[in-house]
Formats: C-alpha cells, structure tokens, sequence
C-alpha cells in the first residue's frame, strides 16, 4: 500500500451533512478559511454515507460535530480509515422551530442532535440533517421543523421561535487507507 501523509496540511476536500444550509456546511467552508487553504466542500445525505464514496488518499476529511448521532460508533468502526486531524469551535446558525403556515405544528421533522427543541407533545419525524427537515416542512410532509435559519429562509418558512446559535466542537477526520505494516488497526472481519 502506498504511503500518504497524515495531517491536515494535506487535506483539500471536505466531505460532511447536506443539502445546502446545514451547520456542517458552515464549519467545513470556515475550517477552509480558517486555514487560508482553497478546497471545496461536498454535501452528502449522512457523514456515514459519505465514509463509503470518499478517497482515502489523505486530501479528503470528512467534517462531523460533537452532537453528531453515533459518532464515536463511526469513528472506532473506522480506525482503519479515519484519523482525527483537527477540531475547533464554532457557533452554528440560529437553530428555529419553523412552520410553513401553521402557529402551533403538531408534526415536527428534526434531525436527532437537535430534537430536545423540539415542544413537548409534539410527534417527532426523524430525519438526516436540518435542512432535511426544513424541506420536509416546506414540502407539506410535516407541520414544523427543527432547523437552521438558513434553511428556514432558503425554503421560505416562518420562524416560531428562534433559540439562537450554538457554541459547537466540529471535527475533521482524514480518510487514510492503513499501511500494510498498521493491520492492527483493521477491525475484527475487514478486508485488507
């Protein structure tokens, strides 16, 4: 197997939580500038499905946040591929309960970080990131929405209540493939 350097220098390639309005989004973009390095950003449907289409020739990462839902399984699942190269601190957008045209939503779409917004009482449809759930909301599927303000205004939903922004850790994982001398970080099963 061919060596790759490791470390964040090398990685020109974001990969994180789609589509467009997301926080991910937001960090990745800003872990960019923050270095001062040119790179671009993809958006995928979940971090997970991400990990299966991304080369592991070190200039991609992917990006997550603390709050991620089962990060620490993707992660050591992953030991073979991912190493944790960065992490940094960054508020998120506003996060808002949003409605299209209802004052008191009895269905509400949120991804699982951010559901504990959500009002008591209400049925909770789960979904893959906040934007998914602004779009759902937008296209009638559900009453409300747990989203960021992007999103909400994106999809020209009405914000009932505004919680503000969020302090958030977000973390850059490179993908490596494993030296052939490192097969001890292979999990139990995977292929070589």
């Amino acid at each position: 197997m061919r060596h790759v350097e490791n470390g964040p220098d090398q990685v020109r390639h974001l990969h994180t939580l789609g589509p467009r309005g997301t926080n991910l989004e937001a960090a990745s973009h800003e872990w960019l500038r923050r270095r001062g390095a040119a790179g671009t950003v993809e958006l995928h449907s979940s971090i997970e499905s991400a990990l299966d289409v991304v080369p592991d020739d070190g200039q991609h990462a992917l990006v997550a946040c603390a709050v991620y839902p089962a990060l620490h399984t993707l992660v050591f699942g992953n030991l073979h591929r991912l190493h944790m190269v960065d992490s940094f601190i960054m508020p998120t957008h506003n996060m808002v309960l949003a409605t299209k045209d209802v004052d008191v939503p009895a269905t509400v779409a949120s991804h699982p970080a951010p559901a504990g917004l959500v009002p008591a009482g209400t049925e909770i449809q789960e979904v893959l990131s906040n934007s998914r759930a602004a779009i759902e909301c937008a296209e009638g599927r559900v009453e409300g929405c747990i989203t960021t303000i992007v999103a909400a205004q994106d999809h020209g939903l009405r914000v009932l209540r505004d919680f503000g922004a969020v302090p958030m850790v977000f973390t850059v994982h490179q993908v490596l493939a494993v030296d052939a001398g490192d097969e001890s970080l292979l999990p139990a099963g995977a292929a070589r």
